[in-house]
């Protein structure tokens, strides 16, 4: 198909924004229409896949379009190793919040529509090959999700949608003053205007100039993924947020923060990467090991899911900077991995939500009893956060964490603390819920999950146990990619030790 990416990046755009000029009384076409998009999305990030060539270290599937020409700008699409399989998450979990807001009876094409319209823009993210254009997808894709809080979020979402934009904003200016800063040098050291990602990777500049972009660029990102002390819009917008909204945002969205290390900070500046190494290290597990002690203490669901993102994202974080490539591979596959687990755990705590009203874990105790396919289903998401074998989450804790070994025993000794402290927290949920005395809301009738409950998170945990068991699926298509871009990491830093 010629300009796959494009149609993986507009098909839900427009056809999100065509349910719109349905009539208002045609509910049943509106779903209709709008599951036949996230189908289609999901049928292409499958080809995708299927076409990509995993030997190949550099851009697939090319497009390119002059948009301003005199200044550079094009509109450049590109997928690599680095960037497939996070298409392929976000198409799968675009589907899954479409479905997880299936039953809502408020507006229901409106939140369809910017379902979709974050999935799109996550896409262009996630494909852009021109600096200008990933900002503009990046910046897009929190519109929807402000509007999905801000309209279908809890009690208490005017100020966890201000919190969030303010946050994220902030973040934002800073990385585009670093995007002109960055223009106006290629142009003055290459003599082009230009701002295709190709020109800028390898451009030699001074360590002091590098430190000050490389600080902007990594402000931004680390906003978006929830980074300690960056975290604190986070928790509260999570737990606002309606479960397809949160799926979207915790498993898709807030990985643009991570990616966004990998694909602009760690190639971009390596010798500013290499110096604050020790200072990004540092936040890492200072995240991990936060996020994971607060995500013990919290009584209710989505609390303890919010921290939990809080600490994996340390860990993913600390793989990258561990600036080794068993490391890269362990951050990268944490994104994709965790995306996958946190989106069945918040949907989880959704469908609790909708049954019991009550998010409080100590009213959930017995669910087991009560809905067993609930349980059963629950358990494979658990033990991937936990980083059981034949889980996904195994891999990538792994990997992350031989990284962090090779670069500071000290920080894979305390990497090593933040995952065990992992597993209490989770087994300490699973115990409060599905196997403690019946809580309060479960003593009236609870019904298990319907058909679409369980093709929803059937479908989750068969990506967990898939990519638990074959993980070489994916580390043989990253491999090529993250070992190019390593090289365009430390090449640089032996020409400046020499």
């Amino acid at each position: 198909m010629n300009h796959l990416l494009s149609w993986i990046i507009w098909l839900p755009v427009l056809g999100g924004m065509g349910l719109m000029a349905l009539p208002e009384g045609r509910a049943k076409a509106a779903r209709a229409a709008a599951l036949a998009l996230a189908l289609a999305e999901m049928a292409l990030c499958l080809l995708l896949l299927a076409r990509f060539d995993g030997s190949l270290a550099g851009a697939q599937f090319s497009e390119y379009l002059p948009w301003v020409p005199a200044w550079g700008l094009g509109y450049r699409l590109g997928v690599d190793g680095i960037s497939v399989f996070l298409v392929a998450l976000n198409g799968l979990l675009g589907l899954a919040a479409l479905l997880a807001a299936w039953k809502r009876p408020d507006h229901w094409r409106a939140m369809a529509m910017l379902i979709l319209a974050a999935e799109g823009a996550a896409q262009g993210a996630f494909l852009a090959r021109d600096v200008v254009l990933f900002y503009l997808f990046f910046e897009a894709s929190l519109i929807p999700i402000y509007l999905l809080i801000g309209v279908w979020g809890g009690e208490k979402r005017v100020a966890a949608t201000t919190r969030f934009l303010l946050y994220t904003l902030f973040g934002s200016l800073l990385m585009l003053a670093a995007i002109l800063v960055m223009y106006f040098q290629v142009r003055t050291l290459t003599g082009k205007t230009s701002f295709d990602m190709a020109d800028w990777q390898g451009l030699t500049l001074p360590l002091g100039y590098q430190a000050w972009l490389f600080g902007a660029f990594f402000l931004a990102f680390a906003i978006k993924a929830g980074l300690f002390p960056l975290h604190s819009w986070l928790p509260e917008a999570y737990r606002q947020a309606p479960v397809a909204g949160v799926i979207l945002l915790a498993g898709s969205l807030a990985k643009m923060g991570s990616y966004g290390m990998l694909r602009f900070c760690l190639p971009f500046f390596p010798l500013a990467a290499h110096a604050a190494q020790p200072l990004v290290a540092g936040l890492a597990l200072a995240s991990l090991l936060y996020g994971a002690g607060m995500a013990l203490v919290q009584p209710d669901f989505k609390g303890l899911l919010s921290y939990a993102s809080v600490s994996h994202m340390g860990l993913c974080v600390l793989g990258l900077f561990s600036l080794d490539l068993a490391g890269w591979q362990g951050g990268l596959l944490t994104m994709v991995n965790h995306g996958v687990s946190i989106a069945a755990l918040f949907f989880v705590a959704g469908l609790l939500w909708e049954r019991l009203g009550t998010d409080e874990l100590s009213r959930h105790g017995g669910a087991y009893a009560r809905m067993p396919a609930l349980g059963l289903l629950l358990l494979p998401a658990a033990f991937s956060f936990m980083g059981v074998p034949g889980t996904n989450g195994f891999v990538n804790e792994f990997l992350s964490l031989w990284g962090a070994f090779q670069y500071r025993v000290l920080a894979g000794a305390l990497g090593a603390l933040g995952l065990i402290l992992g597993a209490a927290y989770m087994l300490g949920l699973v115990k409060k819920v599905m196997l403690g005395p019946s809580g309060e809301a479960m003593r009236g009738p609870v019904p298990d999950l319907d058909g679409r409950e369980r093709l929803v998170l059937g479908a989750l945990v068969l990506v967990i146990f898939v990519a638990g068991i074959f993980p070489n699926l994916l580390l043989s298509r990253m491999g090529p990619s993250l070992s190019q871009s390593l090289q365009s990491l430390t090449a640089p830093v032996a020409v400046a030790m020499k």
